[in-house]
């Protein structure tokens, strides 16, 4: 059931990434308006999107968060270059290469991780007490982007994103990893908490890519989410962690790659599909017109 449960988290990460692509597509041309409900290309993505996301739900039913969560990353390596083909260019070499790097680098700090599926179960207190930590992750992300600019602007707008997209991972596994067969306990403030949690991310993840840096935006949510994740499934709900000297090494290398990456992606120009209007040829004047006018 573990492996079922990576499959499907893999198929919804793909389809995750192409929504989004597209619908930072058409946040940098229009911005994070309420104007996006015009337009049908931005649906697109968000059907798409939510495709991928009910996916990926689905596959936290099956298996643990410190299994499911670094699927998603892989998919760095396919939404950057998507959308700069959307925005119609080729991929840069950096973005290509970050995106490799940050994905490798999360890969294998995840996979680090031991694999156990355990019932998950979390009381209401612990629950709140996560909901008002990420709450403060979100408020100080927004009140700090507010002078911010640039790649700088959209890292901080994503890691408040990409901390409310992990809240809402979390209670889908606490959710749909606790049924057991009985829908009745689908009666829970739980349930009702992660639609209203996914559309917090939906408009937290528009406002990231308003920016224009999707590289900088995209990985930064990618990063953040996972790693809120797995600390909220190892703390809240008991799912194992790593131990032994053996995992230092390789975890500072990873590390060290997932930095190096996001660094090369931040250094990227910003997204931009306003065509540039050119210059007023010089009219000359007619010579009887010069006439006139001495």
């Amino acid at each position: 059931m573990i492996w079922l449960g990576v499959s499907i988290a893999l198929v919804g990460a793909l389809g995750y990434a192409g929504g989004a692509a597209l619908q930072q597509f058409e946040v940098v041309r229009g911005g994070a308006t309420l104007k996006l409900i015009k337009r049908p290309r931005w649906w697109i993505g968000g059907v798409i999107g939510f495709a991928g996301a009910s996916l990926h739900a689905l596959a936290l039913s099956f298996a643990p968060l410190v299994l499911i969560q670094p699927v998603s990353v892989a998919t760095l390596v396919f939404a950057v270059p998507l959308a700069a083909v959307l925005h119609g260019r080729r991929p840069h070499k950096a973005e290509v290469l970050g995106s490799i790097a940050v994905a490798a680098g999360l890969l294998g700090l995840m996979l680090l991780m031991p694999h156990s599926n355990t019932r998950p179960v979390l009381s209401t207190p612990a629950a709140l007490g996560f909901l008002a930590c990420v709450g403060v992750v979100v408020v100080i992300c927004q009140l700090a982007s507010r002078r911010a600019r640039g790649a700088g602007k959209a890292l901080l707008l994503s890691i408040g994103a990409g901390s409310v997209t992990a809240s809402v991972s979390t209670f889908v596994r606490v959710v749909g990893g606790g049924l057991g067969g009985d829908l009745s306990r689908l009666l829970h403030w739980f349930t009702i908490a992660i639609p209203v949690l996914l559309v917090f991310a939906v408009v937290l993840l528009q406002k990231s890519y308003a920016v224009g840096y999707f590289g900088i935006a995209y990985a930064g949510v990618q990063v953040v989410d996972p790693i809120t994740s797995v600390l909220a499934g190892t703390v809240l709900l008991g799912e194992p962690v790593p131990s032994g000297m053996g995992n230092a090494i390789p975890a500072l290398v990873s590390a060290a790659v997932l930095i190096a990456g996001t660094i090369t992606l931040s250094r990227l120009t910003p997204e931009s599909t306003q065509a540039v209007s050119p210059p007023h040829p010089e009219i000359p004047i007619p010579v009887t017109t010069r006439a006139a006018a001495r």
